[in-house]
């Protein structure tokens, strides 16, 4: 049994937690400075509260950090000056040349680094999620998900190669509607939204709608997929490939950045609307 702790159980998180609970270890959370919400979560899937990093620092021997990936390298930096000297898993959405940067640094200060990513929804069905590993400790991270929903998979040595995957993967899925919903805002400037929809529907009755639901559905996650943009153009300049679609792709998320906190997902118009008015 290990002594890990998640640094940010939100809704990735806290089913990455309770995956390294399920198989048996103890897990802990820092509550210091977080919300209702996420004690809510840290509470119904029995993890052992904390007050500080430091704290959490201390008493842990592995370090799982999940968090949006502007904030993955200030992460890291506390945990340094908090003086921790475990294994240390970075699960971010960030490019391979910042794993990279981060991983120095931490390793500089004796901490063993592994570069992870997680592909697929909030771990809590069979099958459904991925968390790619790689580094030379990538096989201590992935002890800790044996037999649990969470697929655990070390893909080698490299540092970089599991956010490598991770961007690559994403440039398709999160990069893809951002195009479908710049294409949206785009014909509903033009005037010939109906006209693409029937124009869809003739390729498949059901295309429109769906296409419809993907735009409104992301916006509530806009404000995290942003980030993760400019790391997947970090990524494809790192590797020759022209940046520019992903680039454009951060200022369409953006535009949508503010429907975080929405009670309810917006209808199509306030999308369109949203993403004209940020051009403007």
């Amino acid at each position: 049994m290990s002594k890990a702790g998640i640094i940010n159980p939100g809704a990735m998180g806290i089913s990455i937690a309770a995956s390294a609970r399920a198989a048996g270890h103890e897990v802990y959370w820092a509550s210091a400075g977080r919300s209702a919400d996420t004690r809510q979560r840290a509470e119904a899937h029995s993890l052992l509260e904390v007050e500080s990093l430091t704290e959490l620092c201390a008493i842990c021997e592995l370090l799982l950090c999940v968090c949006p990936p502007h904030a993955a390298a200030t992460v890291a930096d506390a945990v340094i000056k908090a003086g921790f000297s475990g294994c240390y898993c970075d699960g971010n959405a960030i490019a391979p040349g910042q794993a990279l940067q981060i991983g120095e640094r931490l390793t500089a200060a004796g901490i063993d680094f592994v570069d992870g990513s997680i592909i697929g929804p909030p771990a809590w069905k069979e099958g459904s999620t991925r968390f790619y590993l790689s580094g030379p400790s990538a096989g201590q991270i992935a002890d800790l998900f044996a037999g649990t929903v969470t697929e655990a998979i070390a893909i080698g040595g490299e540092i970089g190669k599991a956010s490598a995957l991770k961007m690559v993967f994403a440039a398709q899925t999160k990069g893809f509607t951002a195009l479908l919903s710049a294409i949206q805002g785009a014909a509903e400037a033009l005037g010939v939204r109906d006209d693409l929809d029937r124009e869809w529907a003739r390729r498949d009755p059901d295309v429109a709608k769906q296409r419809v639901n993907q735009v409104r559905g992301v916006t509530g996650k806009a404000w995290r997929f942003a980030g993760e943009m400019q790391e997947i153009a970090a990524t494809f300049e790192s590797a020759g490939m022209p940046p520019g679609f992903f680039e454009a792709a951060h200022d369409v998320y953006q535009r949508l950045a503010h429907f975080k906190d929405a009670d309810e997902t917006p209808e199509l118009e306030e999308v369109l609307a949203a993403l004209k008015a940020g051009g403007n």
